[in-house]
Parts: structure tokens; C-alpha cells; sequence
């Protein structure tokens, strides 16, 4: 019994330093795909962003819900349909991305933070909204225009509300959905939205959950994980192949992010139990870290 307590005692002595260190720095966390669909470790992360804002870090989480999205699309009959890899957005898949988003996921997210005995709001259209953007523009490969529906990117954060809502106690939760200029809404990649947060509050780190340990040599083999890399060679990575399908986008969002000022992105596997207390306060972390 003394040497686990005293064993424990050790634990909390490595992690003061990093503590101290990210004191007041804000740090973003965006939570979706496959990590959405285990509750437990849902819920293991939610003590961890309850754990980052008690010891004086502020947490914001951004979320998802592509999975779910698609699920209640299904239920009222509504055939998906992705254009240049993004959900085409019309006006029945817009009601259903807001609804499934703002309404079940954030809803969700702040009764189980309150369930643990924390302290959160739900921040979009519905009560205080945070984001606010401007229709995505894509062209195709012959330089045409892509119709994407309301497909949005975001274009400024509330930063403001951000700050007060962190300093009344609550932890910010931002799902993926912007309001436009005219007051209609816009669905946003979750990535994206995380990124363009951290990068506005010029954040100490953003943290992707992914369902991979982060970024392997080879992807096939999770011993090849790389615990470190530099812009450069993420750029050689995604060029070469070895990060290629649904991570590049992912890391194209991080590598943004850091030449606009964000310290530190990181990928790691949202279902292990506490890997984003792992990764940010020990020596070792447990996924990949990107700087600049």
C-alpha cells in the first residue's frame, strides 16, 4: 500500500513541471469518427478535459459526428452523398448535421461532463454561437466550380466568448457547424474547426483524437509509430504516400494551424484511456507530436 501511494506520489511530481508549464495556455481538443462511438472512451476523455481545465490549463473540445450524421440520415431515407471527399450539404442533410450535432452530440458531451462533476456549455447556434463562417469553394480537376451545398469553412472565432465562458468555470463544447453572414448555417469539417479555434486563440497545442496510435512509417505496423515530426517531413509524407486517405486531411489541418502560430499539434488514439493526459503531461508521450 505505501509503495503504490508512494508510487502515485512519483506520477504527480513528473506531471507538476508539465502543470506549471501550461498554466492559462488554452489547448483544443477535437473529438469525432471513431473515437464518437466508444462511450467509455468518451468518457475517459472528458476526465481528462476536466482534468486539463482543474489544474489551471484552458480546455476547449470541438467535436463532430460524421457516423451519426450518417446513421439519422439513413433513418429518414436521405442517401449520403460526398463530393471532392465532403458530405454534399443540402437543405434536409443541413437539418439533420445541425440537429445531430448541437442538439444530441454537444447535448450529450455537457450532461456527461456534469454527470462527472464538472462544468460545461454547449456553444453554437442554438445558444451562444461561436462560430462564424463563409461557403467552401472548391474546383474540380478541369478548374470548374464545386457545388458543395452549404459546405462551409470558418472564417472568424468568438474568442471573447470563449474566454468568459472558460473564466465562469465551464468548458467550452463547439460542434462543427458555423453560422454565415446572412444568418443560415454552414457544415464545417470538424478537423478544420478545430484548427481554425486553436489558431485564432493562438493555442498552446490542438489534439486530434484519432482511432490509430498516430503516425506510423508504416501504417500497417504500430510499432512504426513516430513519436516526433517536423512540418518538412510530414509534408514528404503525405507526398510520398505514407500518410495518405482520411489522415490528410487531418494533417494538412494541423500543419495550417502551426504556421499560423499554434505551438504544438497532436494525434493520438482516442481509445486508450487517458491518452491526452499521457501525451501532454509525462516525459514520453503516447502518440505523435508535429511542430514547426
Amino acid at each position: 500500500m505505501v509503495q503504490e501511494a508512494i508510487r502515485k506520489a512519483s506520477v504527480l511530481i513528473e506531471a507538476m513541471g508539465w502543470i506549471r508549464r501550461f498554466r492559462d495556455r488554452y489547448v483544443v481538443v477535437k473529438l469525432g469518427g471513431s473515437a464518437l462511438e466508444d462511450r467509455e472512451a468518451v468518457n475517459s476523455l472528458l476526465t481528462d478535459v476536466m482534468f486539463m481545465e482543474t489544474v489551471g490549463m484552458k480546455p476547449i473540445l470541438v467535436h463532430g459526428g460524421g457516423k451519426a450524421i450518417s446513421q439519422a440520415m439513413a433513418t429518414a431515407g436521405i442517401e449520403p452523398r460526398f463530393v471532392e471527399g465532403r458530405r454534399y450539404t443540402d437543405e434536409a442533410t443541413l437539418e439533420i448535421v445541425s440537429e445531430t450535432l448541437a442538439k444530441e452530440i454537444s447535448s450529450s458531451l455537457v450532461e456527461e461532463i456534469e454527470r462527472q462533476g464538472g462544468h460545461a456549455k454547449a456553444l453554437h447556434f442554438g445558444t451562444d454561437n461561436c462560430l462564424h463562417g463563409e461557403r467552401l469553394t472548391l474546383s474540380s480537376e478541369s478548374g470548374e466550380p464545386v457545388d458543395l451545398g452549404s459546405v462551409g469553412k470558418v472564417s472568424s472565432v468568438d474568442t471573447d466568448l470563449l474566454a468568459k465562458t472558460l473564466a465562469a468555470g465551464m468548458i467550452p463544447i463547439i460542434p462543427s457547424v458555423a453560422t454565415s453572414d446572412n444568418g443560415g448555417l454552414l457544415n464545417v469539417n470538424a478537423d478544420t474547426a478545430a484548427a481554425a479555434v486553436a489558431t485564432f486563440l493562438n493555442a498552446e497545442k490542438l489534439v486530434f483524437l484519432s482511432d490509430i496510435p498516430g503516425i506510423c512509417s508504416d501504417r500497417n505496423d504500430e510499432s512504426t509509430l513516430i513519436s516526433h515530426l517536423e512540418t518538412a517531413n510530414c509534408r514528404r509524407m503525405i507526398a510520398d504516400g505514407t500518410i495518405d486517405s482520411g489522415m490528410v486531411p487531418k494533417v494538412d489541418a494541423a500543419l495550417d494551424a502551426l504556421a499560423a502560430g499554434v505551438r504544438k499539434v497532436h494525434i493520438v488514439d482516442g481509445r486508450m484511456q487517458h491518452s491526452v493526459l499521457l501525451e501532454i503531461y509525462s516525459d514520453k508521450g503516447v502518440g505523435t507530436e508535429i511542430v514547426a
